[in-house]
């Protein structure tokens, strides 16, 4: 598979998060505005291809020798120091954003997504360049996720009435099933 068809299977029949379920937590509780969604989707794409970036010459240069069982804690401490450091930009230099995040940016550090990443590129054995297309496209298939969601939720609040049990986050579970079945017409296009 080339560079590009990784790319583009990754934000649609591989969708990380509507086909692999992963990242769901984050993904529910900043869905609630698309100006919201957008900023969270950013953050993670930049978090998750900078480690993903990272840790790709970690792995291969010291951990794939033997000592491949560390590599979680290696990879979760890299994503964790990528975390602040953003979290440290946001409320630096677009405090509106990082306030908005409240809890859920640090909670980027235990995203599934982001350690996922990591470790398909290591299971699959992909290049730096395969690694790098893989974790952008993962990243924006995420993104395209949340703000899906957060799009449909705004115009359900405007024109919709569901029942009371169905109201909130229950109606999101919706959602993100029908979503999901939606990219499942996408199998088979790369």
């Amino acid at each position: 598979m080339n560079v590009i068809e990784l790319f583009i299977s990754s934000i649609l029949n591989n969708n990380i998060a509507l086909v692999f379920i992963l990242g769901m937590c984050p993904l529910i509780a900043i869905s609630t505005s698309v100006k919201n969604a957008k900023g969270m989707g950013i953050a993670v794409v930049f978090v998750v291809t900078i480690t993903a970036a990272i840790n790709y010459p970690i792995y291969k240069l010291l951990l794939a020798t033997n000592t491949e069982f560390i590599s979680l804690i290696v990879f979760i401490i890299t994503i964790a120091a990528v975390v602040q450091l953003l979290e440290i930009f946001l409320e630096r230099f677009i405090p509106k954003m990082y306030n908005a995040f409240g809890i859920f940016l640090p909670l980027i550090t235990v995203n599934c997504v982001v350690l996922a990443v990591s470790l398909f590129f290591v299971n699959r054995d992909y290049t730096f360049v395969e690694t790098m297309s893989f974790s952008f496209g993962s990243g924006v298939g995420w993104m395209l996720a949340i703000v899906l969601v957060a799009g449909l939720r705004e115009k359900m609040a405007k024109i919709s009435n569901p029942p009371k049990g169905l109201r909130g986050k229950a109606i999101v579970f919706i959602v993100l099933g029908i979503l999901a079945l939606a990219f499942m017409g996408f199998t088979g296009l790369v």
